[in-house]
């Protein structure tokens, strides 16, 4: 998504059309535009396209291509499947979707996401005919209609901008519409909001002050610019708003009179309130009959009638419950629904009694066991509260309730923030919770919904076996350090030895990427790569923590575990120095510097001056300079990074070419791949941070197990003799050679005349451009000789990069581990030498030691550029040369 942005080209009403190769094209429909961004959630997306197209939202079917895949239609069900379709298209402006379903759209779909910050935006109509054509040439901010700008907006701002439904305090009373007078309404100039009931309202400037969001800003920016114009309170009449300057004095007399650790909590739980307060002030509110408080009505109906049964809990004297803890939660859920506060005077398991914590409110209850008939009883109770909702201030959850709370919106979405925790508990319940309350309730669900933490250790020994025994040639090793303290795990499954071994080329990337967990450990990886230069995950391990020792451990483990004769060559970032490890337990291998992270490292230290194309010329010089396969191209493309900054020049003469440049580089050539391999382990983890270790382990396993069964599938449609990308290069090569004149020397030499001479030798398989044998696929000028003698250029490209050897590397499949989804704990009682104990690490280890040049050969240095005379040491506005 170019800048955060996507403009989807929906297309609706048509038809698919399957042409004779297979591909399939949509045709006789209509087209709209529709603007979405990085933010935009499923649901959101779902319910605007159901609007736009008129049809029922639960019917609703959304599918779309892969690039440069027209024959196999991926459906979008969820916000998962929502991220893949924005990450297929990171690069592009426009996607093509195709929306189907069944006539009819009902309002309340957007009722309940009326108060939803979507980041959609609705661009112009097009025809479907005229699809392709506007998505080619569609710029990032599409057309919109006219609208009035805010205020505080900027000029160059207006078009990325939306208006949110306007605040009033006021209860006023407005005319109910259709949706259709809104869109008309808005086509004509006029701006109309909707309010969540339904209802709608001219925008005024001189009325209201509706935000405006930016839709290019970060989530960041978004809350900086977010006007409050109100403020929640629970007064003696229960919950009030104020006006923001109350808020603010107080905030700045607390500021001044707490200690800073109270001091960020307050600011923690003041932010909670104020994001509250402004969903609070946009929505409707209805009074209840049984309190004076006013309870907010939700978009979750359900949410509502809980609360509501809440208040049944306790009927008054003569109630009978089954136990004392039945008694106690159901009060706890009364206290909850009527908004008050309670303490206990007596809480044992046969009698209990309770007060209001307000000074001099009557409310009071009394209950015991009545042996007899075997059930707990409502002896006394005082119903009457004189306190006007004042005792809710002091109002605690009981930890029970509040761990049930929020493991149920857990089992929703497992990522919840603890901000978005407390703010759902406020709004819902009226419970304003500090952070470490939140915290420690999170993990208690946590743990009653995915087990002990600290207790998933002690399945690793179990794990291994299973692993081993599930997936015959795997390797699981685990290692436990002193007092019986994880360490390291390694695991390499028989697939993923297989498919390197038979189908990858000697080629293995070694990263690390933090798994996020309690204590800290690290994830270490060695990846392939297959015929298509996708990723192939070979291993990878857990250790506690990334050092020399523990990357000597992981490779000596891989050692054991891939049984190759060919030297293999290791690339991994230049300043961890892997490079020793690597070549003392790898004999006879190679070791190169990512491209990735050098290209990193050299953006960071490009300092001025600058001449000729400047800086931004520098980046793709040195890729180009990476990528020449021949000597005197890599010093070519040096001697134009030296033109314009010497400085650059140096830095990469002393970075070592030898170990990353083709043409000075010995072992497999990596300078192609210019991406983070590491990214997708990363993705992973991102998915499963909270999960404890064996769940996140085998969560990593079902990634590769999918992985292997998704290129299986994919693999299979495919009818060439190469893979894609390798197909298109030499397809690209087949169109330059066209127009080449071929001599013929021999049978097997021949010279080929281009811009230059170059000559090809069939035998060795070799021109003399050395593009055939850094590459793998015959060069133009080879596949000019094949023309000419009519040989199949596919007979002389690598075997790595058909689709046979594609096929072998994913030939095999991961088995899954039976019953570990929720592994418990294990029948038999575990021999205390098999106990395995967390690592040690409560807080972070310091990082792993960088290797770096000494002082006297780092020649880049940050200093001041003055862009007047190009000068070092000084800027423009100190600058005293005379030009």
């Amino acid at each position: 998504m170019v800048r955060g942005k996507l403009i989807l080209i929906c297309q609706v009403g048509g038809e698919f059309v399957t042409n004779n190769d297979g591909s399939l094209s949509y045709g006789r429909g209509d087209a709209h535009a529709l603007d979405i961004s990085s933010e935009t959630g499923f649901d959101d997306l779902k319910v605007k396209l159901a609007e736009m197209c008129n049809f029922e939202c639960d019917s609703l079917s959304i599918k779309y291509f892969l690039p440069g895949n027209k024959r196999t239609l991926i459906t979008i069900a969820n916000d998962k499947d929502l991220k893949r379709m924005k990450d297929f298209h990171e690069n592009s402006v426009t996607a093509d979707i195709f929306v189907m379903g069944k006539e009819g759209f009902d309002p309340r779909s957007l009722d309940l996401n009326a108060n939803r910050e979507t980041g959609i935006k609705q661009a112009e109509t097009v025809t479907a005919a005229g699809a392709s054509r506007s998505a080619a040439n569609t710029p990032t901010t599409s057309k919109v209609a006219p609208r009035k700008k805010s205020r505080n907006a900027k000029p160059a701002d207006s078009v990325n901008a939306v208006n949110e439904t306007p605040r009033s305090h006021s209860r006023s009373a407005v005319t109910s519409k259709k949706s259709r007078a809104a869109r008309t309404a808005s086509d004509d100039g006029v701006d109309v909001n909707l309010t969540p009931n339904g209802t709608e309202t001219t925008a005024d400037a001189t009325d209201h002050s509706p935000d405006t969001i930016d839709m290019s800003a970060t989530p960041a920016d978004t809350v900086k610019k977010r006007r409050r114009t109100a403020s929640w309170r629970f007064g003696a009449n229960g919950p009030a708003i104020v006006s923001v300057t109350e808020d603010d004095e107080e905030s700045q007399e607390m500021t001044k009179s707490t200690p800073r650790r109270k001091n960020s909590r307050a600011r923690w739980l003041d932010s909670v309130t104020k994001d509250v307060e402004q969903q609070i002030d946009s929505e409707s509110w209805s009074d209840d009959s049984d309190s004076d408080s006013l309870v907010p009505s939700s978009s979750n109906n359900s949410i509502r009638k809980l609360v509501a049964s809440w208040k049944k809990g306790i009927t008054g004297e003569g109630q009978d419950f089954k136990g004392v803890q039945e008694f106690r939660e159901a009060l706890q859920k009364f206290a909850i629904a009527h908004r008050f506060g309670y303490k206990m005077r007596k809480n044992d398991a046969t009698r209990v009694s309770g007060f209001c914590v307000a000074e001099g409110c009557p409310w009071r209850i009394v209950a015991s066991w009545v042996p007899s008939e075997r059930v707990f009883r409502i002896k006394k109770m005082n119903e009457t509260h004189t306190c006007g909702g004042e005792s809710w201030k002091s109002a605690h959850p009981a930890k029970n309730l509040l761990v049930n709370i929020i493991k149920d919106r857990l089992k929703d979405s497992p990522h919840h923030k603890p901000k978005e925790i407390a703010k759902g508990i406020l709004q819902d319940f009226g419970l304003q919770l500090n952070y470490s309350q939140v915290w420690r309730g999170i993990e208690d669900a946590r743990e009653q919904l995915q087990g002990s933490y600290k207790e998933a250790y002690n399945q690793l020994p179990w794990y291994c076996e299973k692993i081993e025994e599930a997936n015959p040639g795997s390797f699981a090793k685990l290692l436990i350090g002193d007092e019986k303290k994880f360490q390291r795990l390694f695991l390499s499954f028989h697939a993923t030895i297989h498919g390197f071994e038979s189908g990858c080329r000697p080629l293995l990337f070694l990263d690390a990427i933090s798994l996020k967990s309690k204590y800290h450990e690290m994830l270490l990886t060695a990846t392939a790569l297959d015929g298509d230069d996708g990723i192939f995950p070979v291993a990878f391990a857990i250790v506690d923590v990334e050092n020399d020792e523990s990357w000597r451990w992981f490779l000596e483990q891989l050692r054991s575990a891939v049984l190759t004769s060919q030297p293999i060559t290791f690339v991994s970032d230049k300043d961890k120095g892997l490079m020793k490890s690597v070549l003392e337990v790898f004999e006879n291998s190679h070791h190169g510097h990512s491209i990735y992270y050098l290209m990193d490292s050299y953006i960071r230290n490009l300092k001025g001056p600058f001449q000729g194309e400047g800086r931004a010329s520098l980046p793709g010089n040195l890729l180009a300079a990476a990528r020449a396969v021949r000597h005197d191209g890599f010093k070519m493309f040096a001697e134009q990074i030296k033109r314009v900054s010497s400085i650059a020049y140096d830095w990469i003469m002393q970075n070592e070419p030898e170990y990353w440049a083709n043409a000075l580089f010995k072992g497999e050539l990596f300078s192609q791949i210019t991406f983070d391999v590491a990214e997708s382990y990363a993705n992973w983890v991102e998915e499963a941070w909270e999960l404890p270790i064996i769940q996140k382990v085998e969560f990593l396993r079902c990634k590769v197990m999918e992985l292997i069964n998704s290129r299986q599938t994919d693999s299979s449609k495919w009818s060439t003799k190469l893979t894609p990308s390798k197909e298109e290069i030499v397809k690209e090569e087949s169109f330059k050679a066209r127009y080449l004149k071929v001599l013929f020397s021999s049978d097997t030499l021949f010279e080929v005349h281009d811009t230059s001479i170059n000559v090809v030798d069939l035998n060795k398989r070799e021109c003399s451009c050395v593009t055939w044998k850094a590459t793998g696929l015959p060069c133009c000028h080879a596949i000019a000789v094949f023309n000419s003698t009519g040989r199949n250029p596919y007979d002389y490209c690598s075997r790595y990069f058909t689709v046979d050897c594609f096929r072998t590397t994913y030939s095999e499949s991961v088995n899954p581990v039976p019953a570990i989804v929720n592994p418990g704990v294990r029948e038999e009682a575990m021999p205390d030498d098999e106990q395995v104990l967390p690592p040690g690490n409560i807080r972070a280890p310091p990082p792993m030691k960088k290797y770096k040049r000494s002082k006297s050969h780092d020649i880049i240095r940050r200093s001041v550029c003055c862009t007047r005379c190009k000068g070092v040491g000084h800027n423009k506005a100190t600058c005293k040369e005379t030009l």
